[in-house]
């Protein structure tokens, strides 16, 4: 790996070379891959149990370099009594918290070790990994003093491990075939690509026909990720700790950086914003059930993540037996025209709506 980077380094820019730098970062996702995936093999089991059961409606993993105040932040968020060093690398296993905010149960991870070396191999680095993957939204704890360092070493190290964040699939079709060589179809001017640039990177993964259809200006990059095809896109908080420490011009400065909360860990400044912030990242999805002839519950939602919200993931996130007894639903709230309306199993619902369900 360290050969084909000092390669990417040495390479100047212009159109030959984009092309080779396009084998080159190709070259580089698949060893990068051949790290997250672990080996198979018997012997010595999936690792040291760095495995955490996935309670709640969501999950959030905390990264951050040791002593920014990660653990304070979890702690005092939690209450999740999490012992506080203030050495270097502290945290070297997971304990999860949980919050309830706005009815939602909230797992907190803290993400140790995810740091220079561990997509290496090195460390612990694998399983938490594989724990970082399944997160629905990331917080990154930066220290308000000295954010931008960390901020590159800690984004590039989620990237190397198929994470992306803040990002969206690149919109491009990508479909394997038996024959026919490889077949390019851009609907709009690429900037970056072109065939002979597909080609080459498709060849380093042996991949000789396919369908390959670019619908926005993508890069090599880009194209990698779909071919990969094991990528996670994670929306991210950048969490700048230590605000004590500065002063209120610095501030307002911060207030206006996309993506960033300002907070002070130790005096629980600005929690609440960092709350609604998370909230609206996670985007769930509130449902209140109402049995028949009674009040609708308001205290205890079924959360459903905004991908998966019909009527159907939900009664099979209360029981996978209910869909079986089910007849339609009652629901009165903003994803129907009339209060109550009947619905079928596949009506998509919106937050705060309340459903009753009719068995047969």
């Amino acid at each position: 790996e360290i050969g084909t980077l000092t390669l990417m380094a040495r390479t100047q820019k212009n159109k030959a070379t984009a092309h080779h730098l396009g084998l080159l970062k190709a070259r580089l996702a698949k060893l990068r891959r051949e790290l997250i995936t672990p080996k198979g093999g018997g012997g010595g089991g999936p690792g040291e149990g760095f495995d955490v059961a996935k309670t709640g409606d969501a999950r959030i993993g905390f990264v951050g370099f040791p002593s920014v105040g990660k653990s304070t932040l979890l702690s005092n968020l939690a209450g999740v009594y999490s012992e506080v060093a203030a050495y270097e690398f502290t945290t070297l296993t997971t304990v999860p918290g949980v919050i309830r905010y706005k009815g939602a149960k909230i797992q907190l991870l803290d993400l140790p070790g995810i740091i220079e070396g561990a997509k290496d191999g090195k460390g612990r680095g694998r399983q938490v990994i594989a724990v970082a993957r399944t997160c629905n939204l990331i917080l990154i704890v930066l220290d308000v003093l000295k954010p931008l360092g960390h901020k590159k070493i800690i984004e590039n190290e989620l990237e190397g491990f198929g994470i992306r964040l803040n990002s969206k699939p690149p919109n491009i079709g990508f479909k394997k075939k038996d024959k026919g060589g490889i077949n390019l179809t851009a609907t709009c001017p690429q900037s970056e690509l072109d065939a002979e640039t597909v080609k080459s990177i498709l060849a380093e993964y042996k991949i000789h026909n396919a369908d390959v259809t670019l619908r926005s200006d993508a890069t090599a990059d880009d194209l990698i990720d779909v071919v990969e095809g094991n990528r996670v896109y994670i929306p991210c908080i950048y969490v700048l700790n230590k605000i004590d420490q500065i002063s209120i011009e610095e501030l307002d400065i911060i207030y206006k950086v996309p993506h960033c909360v300002p907070i002070s860990a130790h005096h629980r400044w600005n929690f609440d914003d960092l709350l609604e912030k998370i909230w609206d990242y996670l985007k769930l999805v509130r449902i209140y059930t109402k049995p028949k002839g009674q009040l609708p519950d308001y205290t205890s939602p079924v959360v459903l993540p905004y991908s998966r919200t019909t009527v159907e993931d939900f009664c099979m996130k209360i029981h996978k037996n209910l869909i079986k007894e089910f007849k339609y639903a009652l629901v009165w709230g903003l994803s129907v025209k009339h209060n109550p309306q009947k619905v079928g199993k596949d009506h998509t619902l919106e937050d705060e709506d309340v459903i009753q369900i009719v068995k047969k």
